[in-house]
């Protein structure tokens, strides 16, 4: 086998997804720490004193406790080399998930073991489902009072229409929390010793039928009900099938709790058995074989000012096939250019160092001079494949967006646009309008927080925000002329920065009107990019 072989055969690229405060950024730190990429692993909240969240780089985050914008981390475990997509679980930034999600080989699904699945997952599992992406389970926070794991089972396999395998099982929750049941060596893990936060812990491990040391260990009433539930978890739980679960059909389920460290290191070696190297990916008709000599990636995520002292822009690039080489040129499908891609960088959320290579599966950061846009593909010249663009979603919030100092107008729209093509905002105008009024579309509010925050302190720019009443946005696919549409007062011709005219709505009720009234109009809720 070629090093090349290798080297992406050994590769393991996962998103991590869940709704806010289930535990997923504290997840995220503990593989790292296992992998050895970092020393101590970070609270997401806490006291000013403690370290943030290695994967929470940008100011704001570390302010509010929350993520804001993915994150990608690299590191070595066990012979894998690992690359993990931190998403935002929050509501109003899951359009950055959902371009990361397009990046992911696999996802991690990290779950609230007291409140089960909440309405941020069940939106991200719909986006795993459509592309069929194998989903792992871990039910979170057992070190807590939590609801029965029958009744967990039960909903996820009701809400996502999916089979579940629990590779392990909880014994007690909350201050009763005794540890787990290993359902494939059929012998419990439990710790003989306080293992909160920071330090890795040696389990105890004891055969279900040894009834002695399991009294001894669990309790008689913990022992007694653990052999009844693993019984009728026997007798009723779906058989484990690895192509069920690689095609999205059956998830592994494990229980643990990432702030203690319990069941973390187990969960990462099984689900790196069962996960897979860099799958195929589509171009047009075509499949590209991630073991193909020649290199392809596609862009899936743009951040400008990573780094305060270079007010930089970097680029994201999954690598689909092949191998990265430094100096090397590459075509950019979008201009038909070739380009050496300048500054080749791995990273640990906003630490980065230069790379000479890379390999498909990982994820690399490239210097960009404002010539990359999302879902834009780059390639080895002598083998030009293009994958299909990521759909820019529909803003459901606009405001009107103005500089207080009319003297920033320059910093003001290099501001504007810098975070518009990182995906983050959608911005528009009307036509024959400049640039002195611009209207911004966000999936949700708090990223109008986001872009205030991000306009002062990283261009020194204040504006003034007025909300405005439209709530639906829809691109125009037809060749109607927009001036000559028949529309309500509170209806708006609006057109993108790449010329494309679209309509702002303030209810569905005015789009039904625009469409029974103009003849031919066609609207679209999401744009091909």
């Amino acid at each position: 086998m070629s090093n090349l072989q290798n080297e992406i055969k050994r590769r393991r690229t996962f998103a991590i997804i869940s709704h806010p405060d289930a535990g997923k950024t504290t997840l995220t730190e503990k593989f790292l720490l296992y992998g050895g990429a970092i020393q101590t692993a970070g609270a997401v909240k806490g006291k000013a004193a403690a370290r943030h969240a290695t994967s929470d780089w940008m100011e704001l985050e570390k302010q509010r406790g929350i993520s804001i914008t993915s994150s990608v981390m690299q590191f070595e475990y066990d012979g894998y080399c690992i690359n993990i997509l931190d998403t935002p679980g929050h509501h109003d930034f899951s359009e950055d998930t959902y371009r990361t999600l397009m990046a992911a080989d696999s996802v991690v699904m990290v779950i609230d073991a007291a409140k089960g699945i909440e309405p941020q997952t069940r939106k991200l599992f719909k986006v795993c489902a459509m592309r069929n992406i194998p989903i792992f389970t871990f039910i979170n926070k057992l070190d807590r009072e939590a609801r029965d794991p029958f009744e967990l089972l039960d909903e996820l396999e009701k809400e996502f229409g999916i089979g579940t395998y629990p590779i392990n099982w909880p014994i007690g929750c909350g201050v009763s929390f005794k540890g787990v049941f290993d359902r494939e060596k059929r012998c419990i893990l439990t710790f003989g010793e306080p293992h909160r936060n920071y330090q890795k812990s040696d389990a105890v491990k004891c055969d279900i039928t040894d009834t002695e040391k399991l009294d001894e260990l669990i309790g008689e009433y913990q022992r007694a009900e653990l052999v009844d539930q693993i019984e009728l978890l026997d007798g009723a739980s779906f058989e484990f099938d690895i192509d069920k679960v690689r095609n999205g059909k059956l998830t592994p389920v494990f229980f643990g709790s990432a702030l203690t460290n319990f069941g973390v290191e187990p969960f990462l070696e099984s689900f790196l058995k069962m996960t897979t190297s860099p799958l195929p990916r589509m171009s047009g008709e075509d499949i590209v074989d991630p073991f193909d000599e020649n290199f392809s990636a596609f862009v899936f995520k743009i951040q400008a000012n990573m780094n305060k002292a270079h007010r930089d822009r970097i680029t994201f690039m999954r690598i689909c096939s092949g191998k990265f080489e430094r100096d090397k040129e590459y075509l950019h499908t979008a201009t038909n250019k070739t380009l050496r891609l300048s500054q080749p960088q791995q990273m640990m959320a906003d630490d980065r160092h230069i790379i000479n290579e890379a390999y498909a599966g990982d994820i690399i950061g490239v210097f960009d001079p404002g010539i990359f846009s999302i879902g834009d593909t780059v390639c080895s010249p002598k083998k030009a494949v293009k994958f299909a663009g990521i759909p820019t979603f529909a803003p459901e919030h606009f405001c009107l967006l103005e500089q207080k100092d009319t003297l920033k107008r320059k910093q003001f729209v290099k501001g504007v646009e810098q975070i518009a093509q990182e995906g983050a905002i959608q911005i528009f105008h009307e036509p024959n309008s400049g640039m002195e009024r611009v209207i911004v579309g966000v999936v949700g509010v708090l990223q109008f927080e986001v872009l205030e925050y991000r306009l002062k302190n990283e261009y020194n720019v204040e504006v003034i925000r007025n909300n405005l009443p439209y709530q639906y946005i829809r691109w125009i696919t037809s060749d109607t002329d927009p001036s000559k549409l028949s529309i309500t007062s509170d209806t708006k011709w609006v057109q993108d920065f790449k010329g494309n005219n679209l309509l702002i709505f303030t209810s569905e009720w005015n789009i039904n009107w625009a469409l029974e009234r103009n003849e031919g109009l066609e609207l679209q809720d999401f744009s091909k990019n």
